[in-house]
């Protein structure tokens, strides 16, 4: 029986969405928290560099099969039994991370991690929409959707301190005694429900085929493709033909199966949908803001991991500062105009650093992080609540499955996308700047004897000297281009952010039936 609208949630269910908030920070968290401890996990384990990708690589291409495929087995075996299964398991391939000796064996882990973690998502967001009553929705979802953003903000950051003070090891370990803490919240939470076994018999086996065929092999397309460059890679052009038979099988499915494992007939729903797109935007944004801002400091400011994720975690001080207010906010306050500030927040940080410079440091950065941190709360707090209010409380779980998938998807696509940019960009420019360079001018002939002579002073003879500073003006180069395509990043993703404020227009505000309450007792 759904809740009544105007009751206050009991302790049990302030429990069980505690439970569902821990697991979705375990799962957003460990989706992170490897990348600044990469260089010295590979370093340990002989890893290269484009093998080290594949730790981050198996994690998302495992969760991301697993999330709309969260509804399903919440109904096959029950809300409770799902997740300690997934924590316990999740646990287990943590301490394999942990205790890796070698390549595979931390890759597999990975792979586990993501695969069982990424349940944990979108059963949050459900848990919060079946088990508080609508007066108290805003609160639950406010909570969820500080954890999805604070996650991916504070994983760098706490991977390099335990990198750099205590092991890389600790960064899996870690998840130990918090999946202890979650197995008892889940325990005091969630009642048990029965398996249904018999939903195997019609299961739709050939969507679930046709979906973990398209995401796992779209993931690994849009993650690796920069680095393989793209169809010059054979792997690529198999994977990007499995992507596109994974698609055509899953779209069959939809057509032709009753009650199909991934109810996309949702995004017929306007409302719904737009919700869907702007999460994949605000999802690209996100994500890309998280790999272009360090890549600046550490090429251009010279930063370390640690470094860049103290200057990330700006961006979640509006977070706490917010969140006491914010429910209030979600109950009185119309969400398209909430999301429209979120917007403009967020595309107007990305537009404050579009005049960088190569003297730039983290300073820079301080109010555009602040502002994104605002702009991200305004806008995914709403559409956390639009996700699941678009839809009736029995497509709430489905709801929810999509709205993770399409978060994640956004993400990696923005990353690509940034990637490709950055290449073209960077070269674009550079060729821009030596065109521009007369080699017989003054000025140029001034610059380069200026460094030569200084490396003469070093005891260097007069050619080499001459070598070296022309390497030294080559670098130069570089990094202007680099700093020029940076800029151009930054306005590209806020021009996306501010171009899909139009569809706020087609949001639908959930019914007003109470007052927002301030809190459960």
């Amino acid at each position: 029986m759904a809740p009544d609208p105007h009751a206050k949630a009991s302790m049990t269910d302030w429990l069980a969405v505690l439970a569902g908030a821990l697991g979705a920070l375990l799962a957003t968290l460990d989706t992170s928290i490897v990348n600044s401890a990469l260089p010295t996990i590979q370093g340990e384990i002989g890893a290269t560099g484009t093998e080290g990708t594949w730790m981050s690589t198996g994690y998302l291409v495992s969760e991301i099969v697993i999330i709309p495929l969260t509804a399903w087995l919440t109904r096959l075996l029950g809300l409770r039994t799902l997740l300690l299964g997934t924590v316990v398991m999740f646990s287990l391939f943590s301490a394999l991370c942990g205790l890796s000796s070698g390549l595979t064996m931390l890759i597999l882990g990975r792979v586990g991690q993501g695969f069982f973690g990424g349940a944990l998502i979108p059963t949050a967001q459900t848990i919060v929409r079946t088990r508080l009553p609508e007066s108290q929705q805003p609160l639950g979802m406010s909570l969820f959707g500080l954890i999805v953003i604070m996650g991916p903000l504070v994983g760098p950051v706490l991977g390099g301190w335990l990198t750099e003070t205590v092991s890389w090891r600790w960064c899996f370990f870690l998840n130990m005694p918090v999946t202890v803490a979650l197995v008892t919240l889940l325990l005091l939470g969630l009642k048990h429900e029965p398996a249904r076994p018999e939903l195997l018999a019609r299961a739709d086996w050939a969507g679930i085929f046709g979906l973990t065929l398209f995401l796992s092999s779209l993931t690994v397309v849009l993650e690796e493709g920069q680095r393989d460059r793209w169809f010059d890679s054979n792997l690529i052009c198999w994977l990007t033909a499995t992507t596109i038979l994974g698609f055509v099988t899953l779209m069959l499915s939809q057509l032709t199966v009753a009650d199909p494992v991934v109810k996309l007939r949702l995004l017929l729903n306007r409302s719904y949908a737009s919700v869907i797109i702007m999460v994949v935007a605000v999802g690209s944004g996100l994500y890309g803001l998280t790999y272009l801002l360090p890549q600046f400091l550490a090429n251009i400011a010279g930063y370390n991991a640690e470094q860049s994720g103290r200057v990330l975690v700006l961006s979640g001080i509006p977070a706490f500062l917010l969140m006491p207010i914010l429910p209030r906010l979600l109950g009185r306050v119309d969400l398209r105009i909430m999301v429209t500030i979120g917007l403009l927040c967020f595309g107007g940080a990305c537009m404050l650093n579009i005049g960088l410079t190569s003297q730039e440091n983290g300073s820079a950065f301080v109010a555009s992080q602040l502002l994104t941190g605002t702009g991200m709360l305004m806008a995914m707090m709403p559409l956390n609540q639009a996700s699941v209010g678009a839809v009736g409380r029995e497509f709430a779980a489905d709801a929810a499955g999509l709205y993770s998938m399409a978060r994640n998807l956004g993400g990696s696509s923005g990353i690509a996308i940034l990637g490709i940019f950055i290449d073209r960009r960077t070269e674009f420019h550079a060729d821009t700047i030596r065109a521009s360079l007369d080699a017989n001018s003054p000025l140029v002939q001034s610059r380069v004897a200026g460094m030569a002579a200084s490396f003469m002073q070093n005891g260097t003879d007069a050619a080499y000297a001459r070598m070296q500073a022309l390497s030294q003006l080559a670098a130069q180069i570089h990094i202007q281009a680099l700093v020029m395509t940076y800029s151009d990043c930054f306005y590209l993703s806020g021009a996306m952010l501010l171009g899909i404020i139009p569809l706020v227009a087609l949001l639908r505000p959930p019914p007003r039936r109470a007052r927002p309450a301030q809190g459960g007792r």
